[in-house]
């Protein structure tokens, strides 16, 4: 890894992808350090040491949230608005046929998840500062109100800056390297490492700091080892000719990884627990005393520490990998593929044959790669849910998955880089 590091420096174009990406995330750390203007911070600080349902949306925010900066909702409206997007896309004929269209599609549904980020990040700043503004005594200065004009400017400001970081995250993926969501998600965990670390080593019994550190070694192992699995199908060329050369046939193979989702599964399926959540926090303050009951209800059954969420996590990780492993690779286009450029799978037919097994293979090797992620994502739950001393790791193991998956993809990334450019210099 490190040669690949030192190898990935050489290279100018390379240096040039890395270094902008070093830049923008610098940029998104300066901007969570921006308050917003009206907050009483000490409140602030009582109100998440009590929280636990905002203590895992704050992990997301780099802590943008616990200091309510201008990037406090961080990418957590741009993720909802592209599930949103996603399912729509498996449900509406007219956003199939455009997913259909090649880069000229993905440009549109990448435009409509955009739009559909502004409501959904003006909807949940008003739902945060709400339930901010009507804690006892309030966090939000004087409270907060539509009628308040304060309380416009908070709005506006936490979803400007989550537009803006939605920006800076495509930057991130059309000009430096990785996926920029991940990136920007990654910056705002390992920003918090130095002082959840510090916390860890404060506590004064050595099993919980043992049991956090076999936890990370077998959640570091096991990630690692699903990254790098896959499945190699082996794929014949037949001879053909083009103009007039000709080409012989040859013997590869299409290597299919056993978690082609990579990390995002778990973002998707932390998202999505949370979102339920923050909207029962918010009318757990409703003076309908009904209301107020079931929000409170809610908000208890999807509480961090409970076994119900244990298992709701691990069933939403399990499905997400399936639904993004269906979004990402098609067996219909790579079986075209192949037969466009006279390859096979030997012993199965070109064609619909060759998407049949396709499917089916990716579908057998996902099983696997779906339970280990579901697994490694909720063992540090479940300890937290056993032994209510260890309930931070459920959000620390959250974290070193997310920042593993995102290195190991990184790295894969830069190597790529490196042998493209290796076979370039040799071509030329």
């Amino acid at each position: 890894m490190l040669d690949a590091l030192i190898n990935a420096f050489r290279a100018p174009d390379i240096r040039r992808r890395i270094l902008f990406v070093l830049g923008i995330l610098i940029v998104y750390r300066l901007l969570a350090q921006v308050p917003l203007p009206g907050v009483d911070h000490d409140q602030l600080k009582a109100f998440f040491d009590k929280n636990s349902a905002f203590g895992i949306i704050d992990l997301f925010a780099g802590g943008g949230l616990s200091q309510l900066s201008i990037v406090g909702l961080a990418m957590n409206p741009y993720i909802n608005a592209s599930i949103i997007m996603q399912l729509m896309t498996g449900v509406i004929p007219s956003l199939q046929a455009l997913s259909r269209e090649g880069e000229y599609g993905r440009q549109r549904l990448n435009q409509y998840t955009r739009y559909l980020t502004v409501p959904m990040a003006l909807l949940q700043a008003f739902g945060i500062l709400s339930a901010l503004g009507h804690q006892s005594p309030p966090v939000i200065i004087g409270g907060f109100g539509l009628g308040n004009a304060m309380s416009w400017v908070q709005m506006v400001s936490m979803t400007a800056g989550a537009v803006l970081l939605m920006w800076l995250g495509e930057l991130i993926t059309e000009k430096g390297i990785g996926n920029g969501i991940s990136f920007i998600i990654f910056a705002g965990i390992v920003s918090r490492a130095p002082t959840g670390l510090a916390a860890l080593l404060s506590q004064p019994s050595p099993r919980d700091i043992l049991l956090f550190v076999v936890l990370a070694v077998a959640a570091v192992a096991v990630i690692i080892y699903i990254q790098e699995g896959q499945r190699r199908i082996p794929i014949q060329y037949a001879s053909r000719v083009r103009g007039r050369r000709m080409y012989q046939g040859g013997q590869t193979f299409l290597p299919l990884r056993v978690n082609l989702a990579g990390v995002i599964p778990i973002i998707f399926a932390i998202s999505i627990l949370q979102f339920p959540a923050q909207l029962a926090i918010y009318f757990s303050f409703s003076e309908v005393q009904l209301v107020r009951d079931i929000a409170t209800g809610i908000a208890n059954f999807l509480s961090s520490t409970t076994y119900q969420y244990a298992i709701l996590y691990f069933l939403l990780t399990v499905g997400f990998t399936y639904f993004y492993t269906a979004f990402t690779f098609k067996p219909d286009e790579t079986a075209e593929q192949l037969r466009k450029n006279g390859g096979f799978i030997p012993g199965i037919r070109p064609g619909r044959p060759t998407q049949d097994y396709l499917a089916r293979v990716v579908s057998r090797i996902t099983v696997a790669g779906a339970l280990f992620l579901g697994t490694v994502a909720v063992a540090p739950v479940l300890a937290g849910v056993i032994d209510p001393s260890l309930k931070g790791l459920a959000i620390g193991g959250t974290g070193v998955l997310i920042v593993v998956s995102v290195v190991v993809e990184t790295m894969k990334q830069i190597e790529a880089q490196l042998m493209m450019r290796n076979y370039e210099g040799f071509i030329r």
